[in-house]
């Protein structure tokens, strides 16, 4: 409930529904724009050329508009047109408002529209049956009209505010990427000292019993099974679970027969985001997919967790970009995963560079963690923000 004494005045009083079509011309290039879900704003859908766009009849969108999806307003798809976007089209399915300036700021109306005040007045109007959103639900929509000039106000507080939030954010951001690049030039020292009491290096080929991938063909995936895991799931650092697919257990154990990850194997990328290495440290069943090859080590003269740190270091990341090929999804191809250069000291000594170097990677771990914490209550700033200024208490 507001607090304020601003008056509530439906929106019909401050917007005025639009409405232009063209006829899309076959030869020339359009914009096109895109709602994005959660009140975050319109963005650019493509560029198309008139003979690629099927429904002829398109809208055009003006810059400072309130732009509303007939289908996604339920769920947030509603913003203001930015300047970038003046001239670019949408079908029939958006409705578009223009704004009475004299009335109603846009920044005010941009910032109030993310407020649960507003979303949940979208999501209570309608049929309970119908999805979609009609132009005269978006008119009767309320909202806190002040004065002009205390808009003005309200607007230029929140962005000051705003700002202050995505600096510390962005703060947090370069505190992770410095202490990434601290983390990666003492790899770099770990794996030329590797060589240098190795006296050189090894084909990797040569130190492991197999090097393999997973499975070249897309599986039939079940809502609960055997995990199923790709790039994603290791390049956090850690083998994650919380967001794979699964797969039954007959497909697994078919695809196992021939690629089985299993404790102390090291898994590394070979598409997409290439050369990046985990050694498994956990005792659990699961498959992969061709995006990522197995590396069962010789394991008298590798160590797990030395191999993850050294296929991590500057010089074999440099040498997976080297040996991935292709323009769109890269790929790191097995016969030059087979060739990589892999110091290999006395295992004893490769102990003691991992005891090393886990003092390091601890200390971006606890750093990363402190990041999605700061990250959750950063977040959750700009909502007690916006919640502040339209009760009228900023």
């Amino acid at each position: 409930m507001m607090t304020t004494t601003w008056p509530m005045v439906t929106l019909d009083n401050a917007i005025r529904q639009r409405k232009e079509f063209i006829e899309i011309n076959d030869l020339e290039t359009y914009k096109r724009c895109r709602v994005q879900l959660h009140a975050q704003g319109i963005v650019l859908r493509d560029t198309a050329v008139g003979a690629e766009i099927k429904t002829k009849r398109q809208q055009v969108c003006r810059a400072g508009e309130f732009l509303v999806a007939e289908i996604d307003a339920k769920v947030g798809g509603f913003g203001i047109v930015p300047d970038e976007l003046e001239g670019a089209i949408v079908s029939s399915h958006y409705f578009l408002f223009a704004i009475d300036d004299s009335l109603l700021d846009r920044g005010f109306l941009n910032y109030f529209i993310r407020t649960p005040a507003f979303r949940d007045q979208v999501s209570a109007q309608g049929s309970t049956n119908y999805a979609a959103i009609r132009p005269d639900d978006v008119l009767d929509y309320e909202i806190p009209l002040p004065p002009l000039d205390e808009q003005r106000r309200l607007v230029a507080r929140i962005e000051e505010l705003a700002a202050k939030i995505e600096e510390a954010r962005g703060l947090r951001r370069l505190a992770v990427e410095e202490a990434e690049a601290l983390k990666s030039a003492i790899l770099g020292r770990a794996y030329d000292e590797a060589i240098r009491v190795a006296g050189g290096v090894e084909r990797l080929d040569n130190l492991c019993r197999t090097i393999t991938d997973g499975t070249h063909v897309t599986p039939t995936y079940v809502p609960e099974g055997i995990p199923f895991l790709s790039v994603k799931d290791i390049t956090t650092g850690h083998i994650r679970f919380d967001n794979t697919k699964f797969i039954t257990l007959e497909e697994h154990e078919m695809l196992t027969k021939r690629c089985k990850p299993e404790r102390d194997d090291v898994l590394l990328t070979k598409v997409g985001t290439t050369g990046f290495a985990k050694a498994i440290d956990i005792d659990r069943e699961f498959s992969i997919f061709v995006s990522l090859a197995l590396l069962k080590l010789d394991k008298t003269r590798l160590d797990p967790k030395f191999t993850e740190y050294m296929l991590n270091s500057p010089r074999l990341r440099e040498h997976s970009d080297a040996g991935t090929r292709g323009v769109g999804n890269q790929n790191l191809v097995l016969k030059f995963i087979r060739d990589f250069p892999m110091p290999t000291p006395p295992l004893d000594e490769q102990r003691r560079i991992v005891a090393y170097l886990d003092g390091p990677q601890a200390k971006v771990d606890a750093l990363k963690a402190l990041q999605a914490q700061t990250q959750a209550e950063l977040d959750a700033l700009l909502p007690s923000v916006l919640d502040r200024a339209f009760k009228g208490e900023l």
